[in-house]
């Protein structure tokens, strides 16, 4: 048996991780999984918390969904849609207008939440351009909230307010504008409903001035999570939309993260019913088994792409596996267990759950500066102290020594900086729900603790010595 773990070391680059510290360190070698749990080549198991990366959603191995991928295997694996029809694709697509907020008729299937947003800001340019109702070709311009997060391709990254993860590619991208988040923490004395006003009354304030260039808004609807589970407070999304509205203005809606059940229903844009003029879905798509995206759109968008060949309206891009037919496969038998399980209304019990134990037990704790959690997703901040508010210094690497101390309790969880995120598959029981809540609350304090020794430590021995 090759020794897998030296060989990744040796040949793969992995996303978001700094290489030197992973060669140096212990791999943990996935091989394979069932329900919510991951075996390693080792022969140890462990919850899958972070749902591999918040895509899968009914668990591992779902028989409904390997049964759909062999059925459809059989067939064929994947044709294309530049200029043919597949059945899985067409299926799907169905479903899913079906689904989503009412207005949205159109499918366009990308391979990832990036690819689905570089669509949806592709789709809204050309849109302005090509309007029927007079075209506006100097509506050129997006707005994005700060903390943003819209994938890693270059069209995303341009909307994207993580400074961390986009600063370095400021010279490759087009000059969005940034509009402060609801989500945000207010600064000390602010409501978080007085803060929401302000971020509208800046928004309004520069699509007052600058509309008429602003060709759309793009938000992440209720949860910025690659911000640190930053939750919008009620009423944020529906303002955005009026606004939009107002001034004439597209709303992108990015649920890449939040779609598929993750906010306790299938779409966030459905709390406030709140119907965006394209939809960016990927992740959970596909059940998390395979590579999937979609970006749905309106009919006023649509509409705008049609003509006569020679007027060259065609929407120009594609993807080589656009609407693969097993993943729309996959997908389409993942929207049929979320029927028959009855998925979203099981999931408010396991909604609770975790709501009472980041309240009564996570958030007393002297180290937890705040917990968020907006239905199946949650956040957990890690500070030296509350009052007055003191991060962490990054290089402590102290979300990410919680989440190594996880793995002693059979755990797999990954954080965003100092916030340890909570994002377990939708099919996870009461019973293993307890495990990882108290696996990860036993981490945070003892890492915490071990923390706060050593700065008693350092202090003690700063002190001068007595002669």
């Amino acid at each position: 048996m090759p020794d897998i773990a030296e060989i990744d070391k040796r040949y793969v680059w992995h996303p978001f991780t700094q290489m030197r510290d992973w060669v140096r360190g212990d791999a943990i070698v996935i091989e394979s999984g069932h329900g919510v749990m991951l075996r390693d080549t080792e022969g140890r198991e462990y919850l899958d918390g972070v749902s591999s990366l918040w895509c899968n959603v009914h668990g591992h191995r779902r028989r409904e969904i390997d049964q759909a991928i062999i059925d459809q295997l059989g067939r064929i694996a994947h044709s294309t849609l530049l200029g043919l029809a597949s059945a899985p694709s067409a299926l799907l697509a169905e479903r899913l207008v079906r689904l989503a907020p009412r207005g949205l008729t159109r499918v366009f299937y990308s391979d990832s939440g990036a690819t689905a947003v570089e669509v949806a800001l592709k789709m809204a340019f050309q849109y302005w351009r090509q309007r029927r109702r007079g075209p506006r070709p100097g509506k050129t311009r997006f707005v994005a909230l700060r903390h943003s997060y819209h994938g890693d391709t270059l069209g995303a990254v341009g909307v994207g307010g993580i400074e961390l993860f986009h600063h370095l590619f400021q010279p490759l991208l087009f000059d969005a504008h940034f509009i402060p988040s609801p989500g945000e923490r207010p600064a000390r004395g602010v409501t978080r409903e007085q803060h929401l006003g302000r971020c509208l009354e800046e928004l309004e304030k520069l699509l007052r001035s600058r509309g008429g260039e602003v060709a759309a808004l793009i938000v992440e609807p209720l949860v910025q999570g690659a911000a640190g589970m930053l939750v919008s407070p009620p009423g944020a999304l529906s303002a955005l939309r009026r606004l939009c509205d107002r001034y004439q203005v597209l709303l992108i809606a990015d649920e890449v993260a939040v779609g598929f059940g993750r906010t306790g229903r299938m779409f966030a844009c459905e709390h406030e019913d709140v119907t965006p003029d394209l939809l960016c879905l990927g992740k959970g798509l596909s059940g998390g088994y395979l590579p999937l995206a979609a970006t749905l759109a309106t009919d006023r968008v649509y509409e705008a792409f049609l003509g006569e060949y020679g007027e060259f309206r065609t929407f120009f891009h594609g993807h080589t596996f656009t609407g693969n037919a097993l993943a729309c496969a996959a997908a389409l038998a993942s929207l049929d267990v979320f029927e028959e399980d009855r998925v979203l209304e099981k999931l408010r019990d396991r909604i609770e759950q975790m709501h009472h134990q980041l309240r009564t037990r996570f958030a007393p704790l002297p180290h937890v500066g705040e917990t968020r959690q907006c239905g199946f997703m949650a956040g957990i901040e890690l500070v030296q102290k509350r009052e007055p508010w003191t991060d962490y210094p990054l290089e402590k690497q102290m979300g990410y020594r919680v989440c190594r101390e996880a793995r002693r309790h059979g755990i797999l969880i990954r954080p965003l900086g100092n916030v340890i995120v909570i994002l377990p598959p939708l099919c996870i029981s009461e019973e293993d729900m307890d495990r990882l809540l108290e696996g990860i609350f036993q981490s945070v304090r003892t890492v915490t603790h071990g923390s706060q020794t050593e700065q008693r430590k350092g202090r003690r021995k700063g002190k001068r010595e007595p002669s």
